[in-house]
């Protein structure tokens, strides 16, 4: 079982199962909508998604016919998606979880819409924290 919330922390959610085809999707869509490179989104059973608090916050925006992005409508973290062809599934937008997950990403998608800045196999150093360079108590205050 997974526990998730949006960033304000209006919307609570519980995932009873399992989480499928997790993928890191490149597409214009979900790159507008998560306002970075790509969107890492997996699949969970309809039935398994329990909104536990926030129901009445979360907002829908329909990006194309019967496909539905919800989003809490105080923070506008993404939550999840829904289409109407498929509506045994949703596709949970995987940063909303405070769990961690042993399911693990199976692929990136989209790749030709990817951003032009977007180097996939980048090897940039990695840090626990901000790069050394931005440790000032300004960039502190802004990144809060």
């Amino acid at each position: 079982m997974y526990q998730g919330s949006c960033l304000c922390g209006a919307v609570t959610l519980q995932v009873q199962g399992g989480i499928d085809s997790i993928i890191h999707c490149h597409c214009s869509k979900c790159r507008k909508n998560s306002g970075t490179a790509y969107a890492t989104n997996g699949f969970v059973a309809s039935s398994a998604l329990l909104i536990k608090t926030g129901q009445d916050k979360l907002g829908g925006y329909e990006t194309s016919p019967g496909k539905v992005r919800y989003f809490c409508s105080i923070c506008a973290s993404p939550v999840y998606s829904s289409n109407a062809a498929d509506p045994a599934r949703l596709r949970l937008r995987l940063g909303i979880l405070d769990s961690d997950i042993t399911e693990r990403p199976i692929s990136h998608n989209f790749v030709s819409s990817k951003a032009n800045w977007d180097d996939l196999d980048a090897k940039l150093p990695r840090y626990d924290s901000y790069e050394p360079s931005r440790i000032t108590p300004a960039a502190t205050q802004i990144a809060d």
